[in-house]
């Protein structure tokens, strides 16, 4: 979605956050409650008793890649747990930091751009607990006409990039594989945010999250040239977005922790067997999105968020560490990230 404006500002995020860290013994008490007045959906107990208040940080502004949090929201999923949660949206520094600091307990993020987080020598107190998607559903997209038909053939044609190290280095592999040359790639430093305005710009390809601005595309029928990530190479079917947690609130709140999971999951699960509904209750908590456009992403992304998993969430240690593995053997990230580092099924399952 609206992921690489982000990540323009990743780099300066990670220096304040890890000096935010050294906070985290005051902050990991996040299990506070108070007084919830609200009657549960269900009219259960749940409203008489002291409600843990949960702080969920985005990472952009609403859409379907969080459609199963506003439906656990609306639902009452997170009230029967035993849960009041505020869904925010993030501050300048992104998701990732907030969690970090222990400003809130669950945040979204993608495993790429956790990378820079955790290969390091001071690495941040985070860990992703579930897959919100099953696959990787980015990848490059460009008009028809131009005949980027494969990674190859970006050679000659510029290309909108937002100036990370792994971007780039993704971006030259899947070149190079395919037998064209990077150094031949145009590359722009800027961000599109209007994709149908910029591929008619002098941007010939853009990154893009399919489940968002290739709609649009289509919802525009505009024909154009589709190459996922996944599809290029295995090692690039890495989880993105995941929902990440702060290290001291887990250790100190499991069985809190596992019940917004499972409020989240139930939520998700709706949006999967009910896409139509779905959008409707994201389209209530954020109105200004274009309701044509929320319509037909959520008929895309309710697909992907099980797809060919056993459930939702779950997160294949071999395809989390394919990645991670490659970043190492290409000095992509300050330290090498061990095997199975920053990730965990414990809390969902």
């Amino acid at each position: 979605m609206m992921k690489f404006k982000k990540m323009v500002k990743r780099m300066v995020g990670v220096a304040l956050a890890c000096a935010l860290t050294l906070t985290l013994s005051a902050c990991g008490e996040t299990g506070n409650t108070s007084k919830n007045t609200t009657p549960s959906a269900s009219g259960s107990a749940a409203d008489s008793k002291e409600m843990a208040e949960i702080t969920m940080v985005l990472d952009w502004t609403p859409n379907t890649n969080h459609t199963g949090l506003y439906v656990a929201q609306e639902k009452g999923y997170f009230e029967e747990n035993g849960l009041k949660v505020s869904i925010v949206q993030p501050p300048e520094n992104g998701a990732t930091d907030m969690v970090a600091s222990g400003n809130a307990q669950f945040g979204v993020e993608f495993q790429d751009t956790m990378a820079a987080a955790l290969g390091t020598d001071s690495p941040l107190p985070i860990t992703a607990v579930a897959a919100i998607l099953q696959h990787n559903t980015s990848g490059l997209i460009s008009l028809k006409e131009k005949g980027i038909e494969s990674p190859g053939k970006l050679a000659g044609h510029t290309y909108a990039t937002w100036d990370s190290p792994i971007e780039q280095a993704i971006l030259k592999y899947v070149v190079e594989k395919d037998g064209g040359k990077f150094e031949d790639v145009k590359l722009i430093s800027t961000y599109v945010e209007d994709i149908v305005a910029g591929l008619n710009t002098d941007i010939e390809s853009v990154w893009i999250y399919y489940g968002w601005d290739g709609i649009k595309l289509e919802q525009e029928k505009i024909e154009t040239n589709y190459l996922a990530f996944k599809d290029m190479d295995e090692i690039f079917d890495y989880y993105s977005p995941v929902i990440i947690s702060n290290n001291d609130y887990l250790e100190k709140n499991p069985e809190q922790a596992k019940a917004f999971l499972a409020a989240v999951k139930k939520g998700y699960e709706f949006a999967a067997e009910n896409p139509d509904e779905a959008a409707e209750i994201l389209l209530k908590a954020a109105p200004e999105l274009d309701e044509t456009l929320v319509k037909n992403s959520q008929k895309y992304l309710s697909e992907q968020y099980v797809a060919d998993a056993k459930a939702w969430g779950e997160i294949d240690a071999e395809r989390w560490n394919k990645f991670y593995n490659w970043l190492n053997d290409n000095k992509l990230v300050e330290k090498d990230i061990p095997e199975n580092t920053g990730f965990s099924m414990e809390y969902l399952n």
